[in-house]
């Protein structure tokens, strides 16, 4: 499995949103970060619907977190922008084993499944005020 960019950049603009005690716009967000204006904007999209964000409109909008930064984890961040967190195509509900009747009798898959439980696990314990000073 390998993050996205897009993912990366999600977890930067998270910070930046835990580090400000007030809304911010998405230019102050793009310029702190190094994300495009465009690429902030879509990724600050998919963390809304996620409902790790919340949006203002108007002169003084802007964006800021839904909840507190010890209640959102990278693992919920990436999941929101890449979906479900799996590190083999074979984890995927859809994926129809060609090998096997029942996938669940599949070696490999046991071992890709712990290792996915695992990295997810992991990915969920951590959590953005671990990064606020």
């Amino acid at each position: 499995m390998r993050i996205t960019h897009e993912a990366d950049y999600a977890i930067r603009v998270a910070h930046c949103l835990a580090c400000s005690n007030d809304k911010i716009s998405a230019k102050q967000i793009s310029e702190s970060t190094g994300v495009t204006l465009r690429f902030a904007l879509k990724i600050l999209r998919k963390m809304i619907q996620a409902g790790i964000v919340k949006s203002f409109k108007g002169v003084s909008g802007g964006y800021m977190l839904n909840r507190s930064p010890a209640e959102i984890s990278f693992g919920e961040i990436i999941e929101a922008i890449d979906g479900p967190i799996a590190i083999n195509h074979c984890l995927s509900a859809e994926f129809e084993c060609t090998r096997l009747i029942q996938k669940k009798q599949c070696d490999f898959r046991r071992v890709f499944a712990a290792i996915n439980r695992h990295l997810r696990d992991e990915l969920y314990s951590i959590t953005l005020d671990k990064f606020v000073l």
